[in-house]
């Protein structure tokens, strides 16, 4: 089984599921609004989906906003996540409409997430796929997610655990009763730019 087979998403599906990303930011910076749901669509990126969407200039990151629970068509939870990483990533300034012709649009599906038991930081790494599973971490009102892609800059699982936990405004070695962590796998969906270098 291929991983796209596992999310029931065929590779024209994905790219048509990024494309549409890419369009909804390019509809709410040209008219303010939100772009109206396309008819016919196929039915997978018609049923409910947990979708991030992270946008790329080079090798920088220039926004990165989803949602980890399957409430909306997945259409619609990519396209809200879209303009969200281009509009209100607060850790990076608005996409001009301009920006977006030389920026990758990658829409990342993830599957259900699964809890994992652990006690330490050790029993919860033993667990760790590194490369394939994302990771979320909840504790009390703290929360944060680390995409699978994430492991291309932090192969390291001690490394990883540590950044996830600092993104959750937590210490590296943090540990509680109350903490808990989830996996899931994605699969990513690119457009690139209407302008490149090499075009």
């Amino acid at each position: 089984m291929s991983s796209t087979d596992r999310f029931d998403i065929s590779p024209e599906q994905g790219k048509l599921l990024a494309k549409l990303a890419r369009q909804a930011i390019a509809y709410r910076l040209e008219t303010g609004k939100d772009l109206p749901p396309a008819s016919k669509l196929p039915e997978p990126l018609s049923k409910p989906g947990a979708a991030f969407v992270s946008l790329h200039k080079g090798e920088d990151l220039r926004g990165c906003i989803g949602s980890l629970l399957a409430k909306k068509p997945l259409v619609e939870t990519t396209m809200q996540a879209a303009v969200d990483a281009a509009l209100n990533d607060p850790r990076f300034e608005q996409v001009s409409r301009e920006e977006l012709d030389i920026l990758t649009v990658k829409a990342s599906v993830l599957s259900d997430a699964e809890p994992i038991q652990a006690t330490n930081d050790q029993e919860l790494i033993e667990q760790l796929r590194p490369g394939e599973d994302g990771l979320i971490l909840h504790d009390g009102k703290r929360r944060a997610t680390f995409l699978p892609a994430v492991w291309e800059n932090l192969p390291d699982p001690y490394e990883f655990l540590a950044n996830l936990k600092a993104k959750a405004g937590l210490m590296p070695d943090h540990w509680s009763p109350t903490l808990h962590f989830a996996r899931y796998t994605s699969i990513t969906f690119s457009d690139e730019g209407a302008t490149h270098p090499s075009d």
